[in-house]
């Protein structure tokens, strides 16, 4: 009875310290790519000198985050003049354990990394600046299987932005947008690297990757498209952007909703619940809310519910908490900054300027939101439709987006640019600046 007695409360004490940690963070976005964990136990208090660092490494500049699984940390770093790097770290020291590298050299406007790798099994999957897609295995540190899901497919000079792909994994499918002229969504086998299928091209020029929406139960990839860039393609015909809803395991487009203008397309679509889905964006349609219906034939319709120009996020989909959309709405003309929106497309309120939030990232968790601003600062936010709430806050980045050969970039894109995204487990953030990737106690 002794023996039944201690193994049933070890059983409950590892129940109670997995709830505690929750999830790996393995993907772009989190576990379900939404940007919302299961940690329990997040800190709501820090000392004056904000959350406690528990290590640092060196980073090269860029936007791209890391990932963690099973205790390590994967980063697709990058070199311009040599080209990109994939690291891995022990997650509790910061140790660097191994890395690979492969010749990509090229540079874009705000240069260096801008993609999340995925870890599935024992392969980390990643797409670079130059639309090197590879395999590697985590054990050997070598690549399985590589290609390049722009030169593949007809692409010929990159886009303005580079590509900025973060690989979905399905079921035995790794799924990126090319949108070279040969192909849209290109679903390859994970082991193999064979193309299982692939979608015409899309569209214009976008830099969102795929998500996954539920429409009548059914999983449906969503593809946020471009408008025509205005700007940087005034030789194309104008034409507007889409949302666009794929069968994951066969290609087969199912719907489409056309009336979609933004022209720098970064934001993936948002799961909002019951058919809807979320796109939002900066340049210059805010937002857009559509509802997804099967039809008695199999078919579906779209239907629009809302859109306007009164919120948005730039770079990254907002968070969705009981019933309310939280997103950094801060473009080159707008600074309207952390922004509350509810289902009906009611916007409840925005900091604009104080605080400014301006294409930070940010994870739910625990019924708190962490959020950078963007630039420097690391918040611990009450979500609350009634308003701007404030737990916590921290200097803990530095600035370093400035760029003398590219004067535009930083005239544009300000001074810090510290836009990449966060990972968040074991009660630990991973959070990066233009220099450094930092690991954070954030619970306790």
């Amino acid at each position: 009875m002794k023996r039944i007695y201690l193994l049933l409360t070890a059983v409950a004490s590892f129940a109670c310290i997995s709830n505690i940690w929750a999830q790996d963070w393995h993907q772009y976005l989190g576990p379900n790519r939404n940007s919302t964990s299961s940690q329990k136990g997040i800190l709501r208090t820090w000392p004056a000198s904000g959350p406690q660092v528990l290590w640092t490494v060196d980073a090269g500049k860029g936007f791209g985050g890391p990932v963690i699984k099973d205790g390590k940390v994967y980063l697709l770093d990058r070199d311009d003049k040599t080209g990109d790097i994939m690291r891995c770290f022990d997650f509790s020291s910061g140790k660097e354990l191994w890395r690979y590298s492969y010749d990509a050299p090229g540079t874009s406007m705000f240069p260096g990394s801008r993609s999340v790798p995925a870890v599935d099994g024992n392969y980390v999957y990643s797409c670079g600046h130059n639309g090197d897609l590879y395999c590697i295995d985590i054990k050997s540190h070598k690549p399985v299987w590589n290609k390049n899901v722009w030169k593949d497919f007809g692409g010929d000079k990159l886009p303005i932005w580079a590509i900025t792909q973060c690989p979905l994994i399905y079921k035995n499918l790794l799924i990126i947008l090319s949108q070279a002229p040969d192909a849209g969504l290109v679903a390859y086998n994970k082991l193999t690297g064979d193309i299982v299928w692939k979608t015409p091209n899309l569209g214009n020029e976008t830099y969102a990757s795929p998500a996954i929406v539920k429409i009548a139960g059914e999983d449906h990839i969503a593809m946020v498209i471009s408008s025509t860039n205005p700007i940087g393609h005034r030789e194309l015909p104008q034409t507007m952007g889409k949302i666009v809803g794929i069968r994951p395991l066969t290609g087969e487009i199912l719907w489409e909703y056309n009336n979609w203008q933004n022209h720098i397309q970064v934001a993936s679509a948002l799961d909002a619940g019951d058919g809807r889905v979320l796109a939002v964006g900066g340049y210059e349609l805010g937002t857009a809310m559509i509802k997804v219906e099967k039809n008695s034939d199999g078919s579906y319709s779209v239907k629009e519910l809302f859109s306007h120009n009164d919120f948005g996020d730039h770079t990254k989909p907002p968070i969705l908490y009981k019933g309310y959309f939280y997103a950094q709405f801060s473009t080159n003309s707008k600074r309207d900054g952390l922004a509350c929106m509810d289902m009906d497309g009611k916007v409840m309120w925005k900091t604009m300027r104080a605080p400014l939030f301006d294409k930070g990232s940010m994870i739910l968790s625990d019924g708190l939101i962490i959020a950078t601003d963007g630039r420097t600062t690391l918040y611990l936010i009450e979500p609350d439709p009634s308003g701007f709430k404030p737990i916590a806050s921290a200097e803990l980045l530095k600035e370093g987006g400035i760029n003398s050969d590219d004067p535009m970039a930083t005239r544009v894109g300000g001074s810090t640019q510290n836009w990449g995204p966060l990972a968040l487990a074991e009660g630990k953030l991973l959070i990066r600046d233009q220099t450094r990737l930092m690991c954070v106690k954030v619970a306790k």
